[in-house]
C-alpha cells in the first residue's frame, strides 16, 4: 500500500511538471505564432463556407505574418477588436 501511494505522488508530481510547463508553452503558441478559429455565416462566401451549406469552416489565423508585416494582397485578414 506505501509502495502504491509513492508511485501515485510520483506520477501526479510527474503530471504536475509536465502541466506547468504545457500551459505556458501553449498560451504563448496561440496567441504569438498561430490559433484556430471557426468561420460561421455567409459574409465570406464563397471562398469560406461555399454553397451556403450550414457547416461552419475551419481555418488556420497566422499570428506571425502579421507580426511581421507579411500581408500580401488576396490574404484574408482578421481583426478582433478589443
Amino acid at each position: 500500500m506505501a509502495q502504491a501511494q509513492g508511485l501515485g505522488k510520483k506520477y501526479i508530481k510527474a503530471f504536475l511538471k509536465g502541466f506547468f510547463v504545457a500551459v505556458p508553452v501553449t498560451v504563448t503558441f496561440l496567441d504569438r505564432v498561430a490559433c484556430v478559429a471557426r468561420v460561421e455565416g455567409a459574409s465570406m462566401q464563397p471562398s469560406l463556407n461555399p454553397g451556403g451549406r450550414q457547416a461552419s469552416d475551419v481555418v488556420l489565423l497566422n499570428h506571425w505574418s502579421i507580426r511581421n508585416y507579411d500581408v500580401q494582397r488576396g490574404d484574408i485578414v482578421s481583426l478582433v477588436c478589443l
